[in-house]
């Protein structure tokens, strides 16, 4: 049974799943739910994630939600080599990073979404964006630091790490708010839209998302 994929292609973490897909190779479909599409109320959806969020996998008799978990799933199945390496010692120190990026970090860029996109102008108060700047800005500094001297997140090898890490950089360099001027992370995101699958699939456009 071929992989199938549950979520809209603008869920940022729907990306984060897509771009795994897609640099892994693996023979799939994606399904649009929630957000206009089809519904993840339903039993059926449910079932597969009680949450009601997208996303959600099907892969033959295994269903999983939470995107990250997914990721982890997608690479331990379908990667190999460096990108997911065998040896724990290894992929230990890799994943602290995965795991950060997925939370800490992706989920303050979340935040900056909610104002910025999520929100009417009419609506916003500049007090919330100087928190949102102060809290997002030194985590993008510890990215940065990260990043001197390395091509990717664990150094010369693109790993799983990298989706953890980079899937909410092209909301986070195209929202409107004082970002600061971060040369390494910036040199990172350059890379990135090199890779055909974090173009196609995570660099998706958020305009229909945006509050009027």
């Amino acid at each position: 049974m071929m992989l199938r994929v549950y979520g809209r292609n603008n869920s940022v973490n729907v990306q984060l799943v897509m771009w795994t897909v897609h640099e892994l190779d693996i023979p799939h479909e994606r399904l649009d739910f929630g957000a206009g599409h089809a519904s993840t109320r339903s039993e059926a959806f449910l079932a597969m994630n009680p949450m009601g969020l997208v996303p959600a996998i099907e892969d033959g008799p295994v269903a999983l939600f939470e995107s990250a978990a997914i990721l982890r799933y997608l690479a331990a199945k379908y990667g190999e080599g460096t990108f997911w390496p065998a040896d724990p010692v290894l992929r230990g120190p890799l994943d602290s990073w995965a795991e950060w990026g997925k939370n800490s970090f992706a989920a303050q860029v979340l935040e900056l979404f909610k104002y910025d996109v999520r929100q009417s102008p009419a609506t916003r108060d500049p007090a919330d964006l100087d928190r949102i700047t102060a809290a997002l800005t030194p985590l993008a500094e510890i990215l940065d630091t990260r990043l001197q001297g390395r091509k990717w997140v664990g150094g010369d090898d693109f790993t799983f790490a990298d989706i953890a890490c980079g899937h909410p950089l092209h909301r986070f360099f195209t929202m409107t708010w004082p970002r600061p001027a971060l040369p390494a992370l910036e040199a990172y995101y350059e890379r990135l839209q090199e890779r055909p699958a974090y173009r196609d699939h995570a660099m998706v456009s958020y305009e229909a998302l945006r509050a009027k």
